[in-house]
């Protein structure tokens, strides 16, 4: 039979809306219990793998599904991936030509990363892959003279530090923009997105020009349209950032 894992508030695909606290547990709804429940899924010729049983960490975000295309589209050269999770826009940067740089405080969501690069017959080579803090990570490119054509900077609403400093995004966002566009090339494309409730395209727009501002750069932004299968308000919020 058909597995099923019912929904749960917040993001689809594995719930970091919330504080672990605040969430309720997954259940399955239909399929046998004992049945495997990792999974190859395809996601428009992208293989990706998916574990029921590992709670809110799934392993891919249905709501980015357009931004992972568009990536595709771009076919960047050079591709920073923060806060990587399972890699899957490193992936799909990768399967255009480019290198890739992925950057995730979990060491296992990382090796899933790699796992995806497996599963779409891609080696790791050109590839490299960091468990580390994003801001810690970021001053050595910027040291190197390191530029990247595309950024993705889809952060958790909320985190803890190996350290355990708790990071909130609503208060940080506008701070960690200012660290990807020191490694932005001219015409750079960066995504922004968050799935935090309370901050919308118009609030990321605001702290966008005023890292713009800050780092003496400029550009145009593009929004994306909102995703027919979701319910109204649902899913992360997104802005590209197009540098000129």
């Amino acid at each position: 039979g058909r597995l099923g894992i019912a929904p749960c508030a917040g993001r689809v695909g594995a719930g970091r809306a919330q504080p672990h606290a605040a969430r309720r547990a997954p259940r399955l709804r239909s399929g046998a219990a004992r049945r495997p429940r990792g999974r190859t899924v395809r996601e428009r010729g992208v293989n990706y793998a998916v574990d029921f049983v590992a709670g809110y960490s799934v392993g891919l975000f249905l709501d980015q599904r357009e931004n992972r295309q568009l990536v595709r589209r771009f076919t960047p050269p050079r591709t920073l991936n923060c806060f990587a999770y399972t890699c899957s826009f490193s992936v799909v940067a990768a399967l255009g030509g480019g290198t890739t740089v992925s950057i995730d405080l979990s060491r296992k969501s990382l090796d899933r990363g790699r796992e995806n690069f497996a599963l779409n017959q891609l080696g790791t080579d050109q590839h490299q892959f960091f468990a580390d803090d994003v801001l810690k990570v970021l001053p050595r490119p910027a040291r190197k003279g390191e530029k990247f054509d595309c950024i993705i900077l889809d952060p958790p609403t909320f985190s803890r530090s190996k350290t355990g400093k708790s990071w909130q995004v609503e208060k940080a966002f506008d701070d960690l923009l200012l660290a990807p566009l020191e490694v932005a090339t001219r015409h750079a494309r960066i995504l922004l997105s968050t799935n935090c409730t309370r901050l919308d395209e118009r609030a990321l727009e605001v702290m966008a020009r005023f890292a713009l501002k800050a780092t003496r750069r400029a550009g145009n932004f593009q929004s994306t349209a909102p995703l027919p299968d979701f319910p109204r308000g649902a899913g992360a919020r997104s802005l590209w950032l197009l540098l000129r």
